[in-house]
């Protein structure tokens, strides 16, 4: 074997025109492939972050029945044990207890109806970065009595800091929910949606507001990597079956499931349209090759060496070729992927709107992961060896007379 990779590097180097041409064709189909495949994997990624650190978290737990009819009254209360038992998963990083409904905002003959949310203010700062987002004031502490603002809401109802806002709900079981409280900072949304709706307030605070003491509408969970979430979801499912429900991301964001399946569809339609096109590239380079080099082939059988020796050695070259247009794709390719997801493209116009709408930050990311380096990788191979098999079906067919008269 030796002697056959010696002789493979020798001829693929006699003709190094012929031979450059040919590992480009494989270099632009890996460079190529992995820029639109992080691309894509790395939009696909940020949807999912967005939806998981801004909403429903990788897994959730709420009482039965509460994602049908989201109501304060389908509560739950999360006792000592529960955390405990959460906690102790081993892929679990943080629970963010949560209560989340609607109310009335008001304020002199200002009112508008906004979503609610009273959350641990620590825990839900470190999973959504929420305190990045204060352009005023400050960031609210869990067991402080006060509220903070979206930005387009605090200015429709005319308040700034150190103001107040009259809230006013349905509480638990029926109660009349009302309060006043000072803001305390202002947050600014990058989605309109969110701008224009939210406040926050601490956990112990909305659940007096609510007359909800110890009692959640969900208690979100994250993991240290998405991989482990069905494994996480069979622990947590032992939980109080017959008054608890464990959903996960993919069960709460069904749409966005659907969409990034959808996309990802369309996404390898385009990688096959890519492969067919170089794939024939790197055929048309080889067959080039082969015609060239067919006197060549017919000398070396003539002076005695045998087909199968010299078809190995043609497909050691082609897999030769085939390795260093992978290896060059990849080494080009990952500094510019590397760029790009620490400086992601940020997009502007419709394009940018259109993303806002869906509460994900208007930029085009990348990301970087061994698994489809490895795809792409293999793939290239294998469309390399689809190719390489016509010069040793030549090599098995040709007659030597005809060869060495370059017929």
């Amino acid at each position: 074997m030796k002697e056959y990779l010696k002789i493979a590097w020798r001829n693929l180097w006699r003709n190094k025109r012929r031979t450059i041409l040919t590992i480009l064709s494989v270099f632009f189909a890996v460079f190529l492939a992995l820029i639109m495949r992080s691309m894509q994997l790395g939009s696909y990624d940020m949807m999912v972050r967005s939806a998981v650190e801004n909403s429903t978290g990788y897994i959730q737990i709420h009482a039965k029945g509460y994602w049908d009819d989201k109501s304060i009254d389908n509560t739950f209360v999360a006792t000592d044990s529960l955390h405990q038992t959460v906690a102790s998963s081993q892929y679990v990083t943080t629970t963010i207890p949560r209560i989340e409904s609607f109310a009335l905002a008001s304020s002199g003959t200002q009112t508008k109806g906004i979503a609610l949310i009273g959350t641990d203010m620590v825990k839900e700062d470190a999973v959504s970065g929420l305190s990045k987002k204060i352009i005023r004031g400050h960031y609210l502490d869990t067991n402080e009595e006060g509220v903070m603002v979206a930005e387009k809401l605090a200015d429709y109802l005319k308040l700034d800091l150190n103001d107040s806002v009259v809230l006013i709900s349905q509480g638990y079981h029926g109660i009349t929910a009302s309060g006043l409280y000072r803001i305390v900072g202002i947050i600014q949304f990058a989605t309109p949606a969110m701008n224009n709706s939210m406040i926050y307030m601490g956990l112990p605070a909305i659940q007096y507001f609510y007359a909800a003491p110890d009692r959640l509408t969900s208690l979100s969970i994250m993991l240290d990597d998405k991989d482990h979430l069905q494994q996480t979801v069979n622990e947590l499912e032992k939980l109080d079956a017959e008054n608890l429900e464990v959903m996960t991301w993919k069960e709460m964001l069904p749409e966005l499931v659907q969409g990034i399946q959808g996309d990802n569809i369309s996404g390898i339609v385009m990688l096959g349209i890519l492969y067919l096109v170089i794939g024939f590239g790197i055929l048309g380079t080889i067959l080039m090759m082969t015609m060239e080099r067919k006197r060549e082939f017919g000398i070396m059988v003539a002076v005695g060496m045998r087909r199968t020796k010299l078809a190995i050695i043609i497909l050691i070259e082609t897999i030769t070729i085939g390795i260093l247009g992978i290896i060059s794709g990849m080494a080009a390719s990952f500094p510019i992927i590397l760029y790009l997801m620490l400086n992601p493209i940020r997009l502007t116009g419709e394009a940018a709107e259109a993303m806002l709408e869906y509460n994900i930050e208007p930029i085009m990311p990348f990301i970087i992961e061994p698994g489809f380096y490895i795809n792409q990788s293999l793939t290239v191979i294998i469309i390399t060896l689809l190719a390489g098999l016509y010069p040793i079906m030549v090599i098995g067919k040709f007659k030597v007379i005809q060869a060495l008269q370059g017929k």
